[in-house]
């Protein structure tokens, strides 16, 4: 049975009617595509997690008695009131940023957020007795690393006090802070070629990035890595990782990099749509179809009303092309 997205948008510690109307508004933030304009508003998702929307991409917040973990910091332009809308969950410092990817409204906000924190040596927090510098932990996968300091080839795309320096290889970092264990997960060639998932084990909250992005197509960034192959093993990951709960809405819940909280259930559908579009599209180039002769075929056609756009920073045409050019063979 398909449940309206009203109805679907429910998190069990916010069902209140206050914040209920943030939970409906992130829905409808899906339908009109144009939530992440600087209305910030704070959910309670479950456990130690928070979720703050309209800061640019999603900011997720674990917060707990050793300090603040972020994923990711949203855009530059909303730094201050990004961390206005973090002191009304915490007044502790911020410890760790971690970054999902590269793009400037995930990353925007390192500078400032991490200027605000502090990184701690050797012992747990205790008063003034520690050894600490004046600023928050940024964290991501090398190849993040790599694009946003300039030395994959490109410009450098943040000031060097944005940049992580915290920086892993390979496919897995982990943390314990605030009494749970965080998983660091890099997905190869998704969104980019640096996409990092992070899940929150005993909340059990996993934060997508732009692997999943519920307002419309998934982002394929050809130009920094990234494929619609990558797309599918990524939210086939976020499936293997997460558990629905029995005869209901709930279980492990995902926050993508925007848009409103998923389920398991939905992340599925979500799946199925990006691997159904891929299928036709592969199915056309194996005919010999063009990239124009497959867009007159509308591959996405019944997806369009809930997930495309015609105009915009990512238009259907725009999403037709990344998994044309993800899938054609290379000459």
């Amino acid at each position: 049975m398909r449940v309206g997205l009203e109805s679907r948008c429910q998190v069990p510690t916010v069902l209140m009617a206050g914040l209920l109307g943030v939970c409906l508004g992130l829905a409808r933030g899906q339908q009109t595509g144009n939530f992440d304009e600087g209305e910030l508003h704070v959910l309670h998702v479950q456990g130690n997690i928070y979720l703050l929307a309209g800061a640019g991409a999603n900011v997720t917040i674990q917060a707990g008695e050793q300090g603040i973990v972020l994923v990711d910091a949203g855009s530059a332009q909303l730094a201050d009131q990004t961390l206005a809308a973090i002191r009304k969950i915490s007044t502790r410092p911020i410890r760790y940023i971690i970054d999902t990817a590269m793009d400037a409204d995930h990353t925007g906000g390192n500078e400032k957020l991490s200027s605000t924190g502090i990184t701690v040596f050797g012992a747990l927090f205790q008063g003034n007795d520690l050894d600490a510098l004046p600023y928050a932990q940024l964290v991501a996968h090398e190849n993040t690393y790599n694009r946003m300091s300039g030395l994959a080839g490109g410009k450098r795309s943040a000031p060097q006090a944005g940049v992580p320096m915290d920086v892993y290889p390979g496919n897995l970092k982990k943390l314990f802070f605030n009494d749970e264990g965080i998983e660091i997960i890099h997905i190869a060639s998704a969104h980019t070629d640096g996409d990092s998932m992070v899940y929150f084990r005993r909340s059990d909250v996993l934060s997508a990035g732009d692997i999943l992005n519920t307002t419309s197509y998934p982002v394929i960034d050809l130009a920094n890595g990234g494929s619609v192959q990558g797309i599918i093993d990524g939210l086939n990951r976020i499936l293997e990782i997460t558990i629905a709960k029995q005869e209901g809405e709930g279980g492990t819940y995902v926050i993508p990099g925007h848009g409103r909280i998923f389920d398991q259930f939905e992340v599925l559908e979500y799946r199925d749509m990006v691997t159904i579009v891929r299928d036709r599209i592969e199915a056309s180039i194996k005919k010999g179809m063009s990239l124009e002769q497959i867009r007159a075929t509308h591959p996405t056609e019944d997806y369009d009303d809930r997930y495309g756009s015609r105009s915009g920073p990512w238009t259907t045409d725009m999403f037709v092309e990344a998994v044309y050019q993800s899938l054609v063979p290379k000459k």
